[in-house]
């Protein structure tokens, strides 16, 4: 058979699976590449790209180019038009201050996809516009842990889900984004394409295997919260730097703080100081890290910025009123 015969017979009328993508301004880059580069190599014999068996284009109602968060640019495919000719449309969101920054045209068309029950889906922060949108209404969303308070913050009305990579909801479909795009992006080949389009796609990308929706989020959310945008501001920084951890002093100066002013804020809004609060960090992510046994306590103790396993144990116990090898223990009955 000629191989341009082939290539007609490959191709069926219609895309099992079309995704239309609405961009933020400051979109986050990664959420989207994720998902399109899923479809992309499900969508074709190897990765030849051509849209086969799936079917993905950028909207937009004025086809400027889109800057991500990053500072690249998308240039939209198309105008928004009928929102029924996709199976899925996603938002994909970025950066806080941007949630709100859709022009009208497009929150109108979002609005009539609704009704017209086309699922919509929302990647990183596209779940917070959609929920501006009062588009999630009774719906569980799922939330990035690391935006969880800003969630908790700006919006009422709706349960964040924040230990999951992905919630399916009906109609409505939010992840966390990052890598989790892609695993959403597999599940939805996996359901109209085929699974093996779907593991093809994550093993072209090298991600191991397709993750179901109940996958836990990587990281740890801090358990500490404050409405002090200064003292958030600190706790993250404490949280970045968990395995070289920061002195107040050089907090504080990072901050341009006063050490004084850095303490009263903590004492303040957590009645704890800065030193405490950090110690209580390490070892909450400490406390993750042990239910994983393929980590030694000697390897948890660098990675959490302690001395060494001794040291580690010593401050876990005081603070734990246990010793780690007795935590460990008990996460196993």
């Amino acid at each position: 058979m000629p191989h341009s015969a082939k290539n007609r017979q490959l191709a069926p009328t219609r895309p099992r699976l079309s995704v239309a993508f609405i961009l933020a301004r400051h979109f986050t880059l990664s959420a989207f590449a994720s998902f399109v580069d899923v479809l992309r190599l499900s969508a074709d014999e190897g990765d030849s790209s051509r849209k086969i068996l799936c079917d993905w284009t950028v909207l937009s109602s004025t086809m400027r180019p889109i800057l991500s968060s990053c500072g690249i640019q998308v240039q939209p495919t198309e105008k928004l038009g009928n929102p029924q000719r996709f199976d899925y449309i996603a938002v994909v969101g970025g950066l806080m201050d941007e949630v709100e920054n859709l022009d009208a045209e497009v929150n109108a068309f979002l609005i009539h996809a609704a009704q017209k029950k086309v699922p919509l889906i929302g990647l990183c922060t596209g779940a917070f516009t959609l929920h501006r949108l009062g588009l999630m209404k009774g719906r569980q969303c799922c939330v990035s842990w690391f935006h969880r308070d800003d969630f908790l913050e700006q919006f009422s009305g709706l349960n964040p889900v924040s230990n999951q990579i992905f919630v399916i909801d009906g109609d409505r479909l939010t992840c966390s984004g990052g890598v989790s795009s892609a695993h959403l992006a597999a599940h939805l080949v996996s359901k109209h394409v085929g699974s093996s389009q779907a593991r093809k796609s994550l093993n072209i990308m090298i991600i191991d295997e397709a993750q179901q929706s109940e996958k836990p989020q990587p990281g740890i959310p801090l358990s500490l919260a404050s409405s002090d945008p200064q003292v958030k501001h600190a706790l993250l920084i404490m949280q970045e730097t968990m395995e070289h951890p920061i002195s107040v002093g050089a907090l504080a100066k990072r901050m341009k703080l006063s050490r004084r002013t850095l303490e009263q804020r903590f004492e303040v809004s957590l009645a704890m100081s800065p030193r405490e609060a950090n110690i209580r960090i390490r070892l909450d992510y400490a406390k993750y890290l042990m239910a994983d046994p393929a980590h030694s306590i000697a390897q948890i103790a660098a990675m959490t910025g302690f001395c060494d396993a001794s040291h580690f144990a010593r401050i876990f116990k005081h603070t734990m009123m246990q010793t780690p090898g007795a935590y460990r223990a008990s996460l196993q009955n």
